[in-house]
């Protein structure tokens, strides 16, 4: 299976210039847990993670202060729509992240992350793992 198949095509994408709370609301109100950032200034296209917006959180800077820009993971490996996701799954292992985005020429065309990656190799409606059961709420 390629990545062009499994990568979300709905992506969310920000400026440098808002802040870490407007990037958190619109990526909790899409229910993404990534943003691509376009900055033509600092070099085209970045991405913003949920990791991102906690640590700098975690680091009691103020939200409503702190810029994407600052925040912005530059070196950004790109993947392939044409990519295996063994390809994507490697990349991801090796550079410690979760998502990539999908270049299409120099277009962004989507972002896979690991849940679609796990998606696409586990269906959803599978039988539950032995000695496991559902938890109850």
């Amino acid at each position: 299976m390629l990545v062009r198949d499994a990568m979300s095509t709905v992506v969310l994408t920000i400026g440098p210039a808002h802040t870490l709370r407007q990037a958190a609301a619109l990526m909790s109100a899409r229910r993404v847990g990534a943003a691509i950032v376009l900055d033509p200034d600092a070099g085209g296209i970045g991405i913003l993670t949920e990791r991102d917006i906690l640590n700098s959180v975690g680091l009691g800077q103020n939200p409503d202060t702190e810029h994407t820009h600052a925040h912005t993971t530059g070196n950004v490996v790109f993947a392939a729509p044409t990519w295996t996701l063994e390809e994507a799954a490697r990349a991801m292992a090796h550079g410690g992240f979760r998502h990539l985005i999908v270049l299409d020429g120099h277009d962004p065309a989507g972002i896979v992350s690991v849940r679609d990656i796990i998606r696409c190799w586990v269906p959803a409606r599978q039988q539950p793992v032995l000695g496991l059961s559902p938890i109850q709420v």
